[in-house]
């Protein structure tokens, strides 16, 4: 960007330095080992001189741990230069005397993640409201901006240059062909973006699950299902409200209502119950909370087309089954009761806000609108980049899970066919009646 004050003359040699700057890695290594045969091919002869150039560019290609650590200096080198080229072009004002400092940076399935400090008199504020116009620059497909909750002088900036999830087939859950498994540890549901295994933690949560038909939520929701199944000590409550959703787990509940809001009603409600008893057992014993060796169950509530109970009714049952699962979903996390609704109408007026923000987990699978989006997640989070609606149609399984006080996380969810369930049902059925029959 030429300034008014400034020559032809001038304008040339500060784009020449800036080149020159740009290039200094390469330069500086270039010119070592230039350097390294001049001064060599001056005391023993430029034959000598050439083959010490011939041992460094062997030595660079053939070691392995030589050719990584360049390869990562280059990389490095690369990525700066496009950075500080996008921002330039960008003409981001806060950033036209000095740019951002780029602390480090790491490559990502998705792009690469650079750790950032702002100069003097700006903000990541600054950075964030030019994400989209670097984003252009950078020909990139999305540039996210993260302020350092610690220091407001950091940013973490993931550099989007594909979608790791998309394509590809479909990934097998881990626990597959596991014979017996544990509620209290985390379950695996699917990979996110930087390649990581994306877990829930059940115990104290809920969760919401919401999305399109055909987005994948039946799926994704028959992951913590096979894995309360799997555990003989949980309890499983099941309320199928398309009656088909959950047959295949019947075997393993303590209760299975189908479309009856009645009938899902008097469950819930016997469940509250339950919850009442344990609550005055753990006060009889002064405890805050069920842990993993108190010997009580975890209690499991499967409701499959949350809209069904919550629209499909009179008004005195929407009510009341409304009133009791907002009691479970609020008071039940520590009586070890948690709940995992899934619906295919995320809106408002079938997901109230109420009961929505009780969910510690919110899973939104692809939706119609950027509303819907935000219905399962939280009001703002589409504005913010973090639309499900944005989530390619083709792209089942993938979804941005939220725990409470974080940010979204991309993922696609683990597979589980019709195969795979049928037959951890099978298993968990078997564990369960020996499980009862004292032969744990």
């Amino acid at each position: 960007m030429r300034r008014p004050e400034e020559g032809p003359a001038e304008v040339f040699i500060e784009a020449v330095v800036r080149l020159v700057w740009g290039l200094r890695v390469e330069i500086a290594l270039g010119g070592g080992a230039v350097t390294a045969g001049a001064v060599t091919s001056a005391h023993l002869g430029p034959v000598c001189g050439v083959g010490v150039v011939a041992v460094l560019v062997a030595a660079a290609i053939g070691v392995a741990p030589l050719r990584r650590l360049l390869g990562r200096v280059l990389f490095r080198a690369r990525i700066r230069r496009q950075w500080h080229r996008g921002v330039r072009t960008a003409r981001v004002s806060a950033f036209e005397d000095r740019l951002p400092l780029l602390v480090g940076i790491d490559r990502l399935p998705a792009g690469e993640r650079l750790d950032l400090r702002v100069p003097l008199g700006s903000s990541v504020a600054d950075l964030e409201s030019a994400a989209e116009v670097i984003a252009a620059s950078l020909g990139v497909r999305e540039v996210r901006v993260r302020r350092d909750p610690a220091n407001a002088a950091r940013a973490d900036v993931v550099v989007v240059r594909r979608d790791p999830l998309a394509g590809g087939g479909s990934l097998s859950w881990p626990h597959v062909a596991a014979d017996r498994l544990s509620l209290w540890e985390p379950v695996p549901i699917g990979v996110g973006e930087n390649g990581q295994t994306v877990t829930l933690a059940l115990p104290e949560r809920n969760v919401l699950l919401g999305g399109e038909p055909g987005a994948g939520k039946s799926v994704a929701l028959s992951l913590p299902v096979a894995t309360a199944a799997l555990d003989p000590t949980v309890k499983l409550w099941l309320l199928d409200g398309k009656l088909v959703e959950l047959a295949t787990w019947a075997g393993c509940a303590e209760h299975s209502v189908g479309v009856s809001v009645a009938e899902a009603i008097d469950v819930l409600r016997q469940l509250r119950t339950e919850m009442e008893l344990r609550y005055a057992e753990l006060l009889a014993g002064r405890k805050r909370k069920v842990g993993p060796d108190d010997g009580m169950p975890l209690h499991v509530v499967v409701c499959d087309e949350l809209a069904h109970y919550l629209t499909n009714s009179e008004r005195r049952e929407r009510e009341e089954f409304t009133s009791v699962l907002r009691d479970l979903v609020s008071r039940g996390r520590a009586a070890g009761v948690i709940v995992l609704a899934a619906t295919q109408k995320p809106s408002a007026d079938v997901v109230p806000t109420s009961l929505r923000d009780l969910f510690g987990f919110r899973w939104a699978m692809r939706c119609s609108t950027p509303q819907a989006s935000d219905t399962i997640l939280g009001a703002g989070w589409a504005s913010a980049g973090y639309s499900a609606a944005e989530i390619d149609a083709g792209c089942r399984g993938v979804g941005f899970l939220l725990h409470e006080g974080g940010v979204p996380v991309r993922l696609r969810a683990f597979h589980l066919d019709d195969a795979a369930v049928a037959g951890i049902a099978e298993r968990a059925e078997k564990i369960r009646h020996q499980y009862r029959e004292g032969g744990r």
